[in-house]
């Protein structure tokens, strides 16, 4: 197993409560959705909220080198995917990243991601100033079957 996953609850509670104590947006219910052996991509979602106007700008995890701010849209009557260089958010409303919205995408994933691993996310955030501000997250994997499992698959096309 990767040393970047991790199959302790404790672990992901440690971190999280550590990392989130000090950055000025708050993540809640952080997870990414397990893949099938083979598959090179998949989704991590949570909820976000600000104090102040932000925006999401950016992602990455030492488990893949490619991490994406994606938004799943309708056009023409067919959903699609797309990357978009930030999602805003309004000060004191959550912003839900879930399946079928905004979401962040790990690509080029070299092993499977199973239920139960822990995979590190650093979330970056610009505030109206061009300030950044990054936050460490760490976020379970849950099922397959997990909540949008209609949205989950590991052959998007962009």
């Amino acid at each position: 197993m990767s040393t970047f996953l991790h199959r302790s609850s404790a672990f992901a509670a440690i971190a999280f409560a550590c990392c989130a104590a000090q950055a000025q947006v708050a993540v809640e219910d952080a997870w990414v959705r397990a893949t099938v052996p083979q598959q090179q991509a998949t989704g991590a979602f949570m909820r976000l909220t600000a104090p102040k106007d932000t925006r999401l700008v950016g992602a990455s995890s030492p488990l893949t080198p490619t991490v994406e701010v994606h938004e799943m849209a309708m056009q023409s009557d067919v959903m699609k995917m797309r990357q978009v260089s930030s999602i805003s958010l309004v000060a004191g409303q959550p912003l839900d990243l879930k399946p079928g919205g905004f979401h962040v995408m790990l690509m080029g994933l070299k092993q499977q991601v199973k239920a139960g691993d822990i995979v590190p996310l650093t979330l970056v955030f610009e505030d109206k100033n061009g300030k950044r501000e990054t936050l460490q997250v760490a976020a379970p994997v849950r099922p397959l079957n997990s909540t949008g499992a209609a949205a989950a698959s590991g052959s998007h096309k962009h």
